[in-house]
């Protein structure tokens, strides 16, 4: 998994860059181990830019809508580079299973909080994935932003935040906890983009 994540990392990324270069701002803020990695959704470059904002050392793996994992190919290829898929609208017990291996693992997990692309560039809805998972696990969340603007030729900063350990009374949490804890994430992220203007 590392290997081919490296491999397609070192293709890609010199076009990637050349077109849409990025600017990481706050890198620092990412932990080393596990930690679950939580941008804002606008566009369907926003993983590449943060896995290219992270740099090649802080290699995560990615949850991703399980539509984009059956293309011919790529799909396979993204599997063996640590991305696998999720189903969206009901409860994936298998990815659930996946990404608590991943954490429990010391790896770093990319999702997005909103489950979804912004239409309009605003923060949309988010699921409670993210602080189910972190609770779960004992693993902090870094809330990260990324423009909804990006231009061609000119560098996108990707902004990450300081990583933060939710809490709840029992440890596991309840629906309301995860929903005050999703609710704080995307405020965080939200702070974030305004931190630019």
């Amino acid at each position: 998994m590392k290997a081919m994540f490296a491999f397609l990392y070192c293709i890609v990324y010199p076009f990637f860059n050349l077109v849409h270069p990025c600017r990481p701002i706050g890198r620092e803020n990412v932990p080393q181990g596990a930690a679950l990695l939580c941008p804002n959704h606008t566009g369907l470059s926003d993983p590449l830019f943060v896995v290219f904002a992270l740099g090649l050392r802080n290699r995560p793996q990615v949850m991703a809508k399980e539509e984009f994992m059956r293309t011919p190919l790529l799909g396979w290829l993204l599997g063996k580079a640590g991305v696998f898929a999720v189903k969206r609208g009901k409860s994936d017990v298998g990815a659930i299973k996946r990404a608590i291996k991943c954490l429990k693992s010391g790896d770093k997990l990319l999702l997005f909080p909103e489950g979804t692309r912004s239409k309009d560039g605003e923060l949309g809805e988010g699921k409670t994935g993210a602080a189910m998972l972190a609770l779960r696990t004992g693993t902090p969340i870094v809330p990260i932003y990324v423009p909804a603007q990006k231009y061609w030729f000119r560098r996108t900063p990707v902004v990450f935040g300081e990583a933060f350990y939710p809490q709840a009374v029992n440890g596991k949490g309840s629906a309301e906890e995860y929903e005050a804890i999703t609710s704080d994430l995307l405020s965080r992220i939200e702070a974030l983009g305004e931190s630019l203007k």
